[in-house]
């Protein structure tokens, strides 16, 4: 206490309360990683108490806020706890099993909430988002569908089959690997040239 006033919270406290393993981008990347979020509830429903997702991110950290020339570099991976469906925390109603749409759609918003497009101002930044978000759920719940690709990636050294695709925005892409299901997305960092394993030691991702 410093004060009266409680201390910064630890930011690794949530990620070390879930009950899966985190995952991010394996050994072939050499440069930054950092902590992002972690949350309860999937997309489109509430929390649940307990963790259920979480982002670890690699490169330069995504833009807050409206940059004219946003050149950041990144990969965020996302990573999704299998859940059963289940009652929400509140009891009044029920919160859909979390699948590979679930990953898909978290990257998705989570790609839009980086992005500004240059022409609109911040009046209009919230419609956009708003629209954008409706079209990444739709294509997140269609991950068989013409809007994606396959793309085959290693997990702990192991090829796994993704959905990918690309926008003007950045590219997004979702599947499973052991125990969770798997998203990531980025800018100015090849997907092609990605591989994912297991998180051993958060502490990585503390680091200046």
């Amino acid at each position: 206490m410093v004060g009266g006033q409680a201390g910064p919270a630890d930011p690794l406290v949530p990620y070390l309360s879930a009950d899966f393993p985190w995952y991010g981008l394996d050994d072939g990347w050499s440069g930054r990683r950092y902590l992002m979020q972690a949350g309860a509830g999937g997309p489109r429903g509430g929390a649940v108490g307990s963790v259920d997702y979480g982002t670890l991110g690699h490169g330069e950290e995504p833009a807050r806020q409206y940059e004219p020339r946003d050149m950041r570099k990144f990969a965020v991976v996302v990573t999704v706890a299998r859940r059963a469906s289940r009652r929400s925390a509140d009891n009044t109603g029920t919160l859909e099993a979390t699948s590979a749409s679930s990953a898909a759609w978290l990257a998705g918003s989570g790609l839009l909430a980086s992005t500004w497009p240059g022409q609109l101002d911040r009046a209009l930044r919230q419609d956009w988002l708003d629209q954008q978000s409706t079209l990444a759920w739709d294509l997140a719940d269609d991950l068989a569908g013409p809007g994606w690709s396959t793309l085959s990636l290693p997990v702990n050294g192991l090829p796994q089959p993704f959905r990918y695709r690309e926008s003007e925005y950045g590219w997004v892409l979702a599947g499973e690997a052991p125990g969770v299901l798997l998203g990531a997305y980025g800018r100015g960092v090849s997907a092609y040239g990605t591989g994912f394993s297991t998180v051993p030691d958060l502490t990585a991702y503390t680091r200046p």
